[in-house]
């Protein structure tokens, strides 16, 4: 959520801008869900179906209007504490796509998330990473995986177009976690990531996260343990990403905290995805190939 300088050790870095603007007109109907991307950052679970079903748009943040601005702050004000409209335009200007949830009855924004592209060259190959920004869902659709359809649709359609202008390009999802809502995307949707409860990252790989980190983050970021620690940290509002005794249970949850035991104060975890489709679980893969199907 910071814009930050560059800090480059090694390699050379820049950004430039996924190709948006597409609406769905008749949507995307949602199966599993993309964790709701709040929890804020989202959650996950399974509905049947969906009523009413959300309208999804697509499109570059220079393009979204003010009105729009305004409703997807609100969303960002009511799970983060600390937050500010000035600081939320701020991330928002950097952004290269915004992925906008509607609702059909009014319009209004009732999720939303942000990417950006980051190049860079780690040991002289060409490195592409998506960044995730701001996303949420409103508590009320948690349950939708639209979000999570429409996202992997947009990127992998990006990535496709990258390798074919520039093949040999190392594609890899860059995000941080202050959450361990938004942590469960990545075993959901991919088999390898890191960090990772069984799997260590090569040390080309873990050049990377390092890389994409300091590149955006600069010395808010930490290399050991990984942790991205804001000067002015957003920390999840209680009751949207409590840790109970239930979740507990979950060794995946308690892998999380292990790894981001300042996760209450708004610490986030650097992770890192590398892109492909024969990286992706049977979850991913299925939310992938829906499509705009309904």
């Amino acid at each position: 959520m910071r814009a930050t300088r560059c800090l480059w050790p090694r390699g050379s870095a820049h950004t430039f801008s996924i190709e948006a603007g597409c609406t769905l007109p008749n949507g995307l109907r949602e199966v599993t869900c993309m964790l709701a991307l709040t929890a804020v950052h989202p959650t996950w679970k399974s509905p049947l179906s969906e009523t009413p079903r959300l309208l999804p748009d697509v499109l570059p943040s220079a393009m979204v209007m003010q009105s729009d601005r305004r409703q997807m702050y609100e969303l960002l004000e009511t799970y983060f504490e600390s937050t500010s409209f000035r600081q939320f335009e701020l991330d928002l200007s950097e952004k290269d796509t915004v992925i906008l949830l509607r609702d059909p009855e009014d319009a209004r924004v009732v999720g939303f998330s942000t990417l950006m592209k980051l190049s860079i060259t780690v040991e002289k190959r060409r490195v592409a990473g998506f960044f995730s920004g701001d996303t949420i869902v409103a508590r009320e659709r948690w349950g939708s995986s639209l979000l999570g359809r429409l996202w992997l649709r947009t990127v992998f359609s990006e990535a496709e177009r990258i390798q074919t202008q520039s093949p040999g390009t190392l594609l890899y999802w860059f995000l941080i976690c202050s959450g361990y809502k938004t942590w469960r995307y990545l075993p959901i949707f991919f088999r390898d990531y890191w960090p990772h409860p069984e799997l260590t990252a090569s040390a080309f790989d873990r050049q990377v996260l390092h890389a994409l980190a300091t590149r955006k983050f600069g010395d808010e970021y930490h290399p050991n343990p990984g942790i991205v620690r804001f000067r002015r940290a957003n920390p999840l509002r209680p009751g949207v990403a409590d840790v109970t005794q239930e979740r507990l249970r979950d060794p995946m949850v308690r892998f999380f905290l292990r790894m981001n035991p300042g996760h209450r104060d708004g610490d986030e975890l650097a992770c890192l995805a590398p892109l492909s489709r024969s990286n992706l679980t049977a979850a991913g893969l299925r939310l992938l190939e829906a499509g705009a199907g309904r």
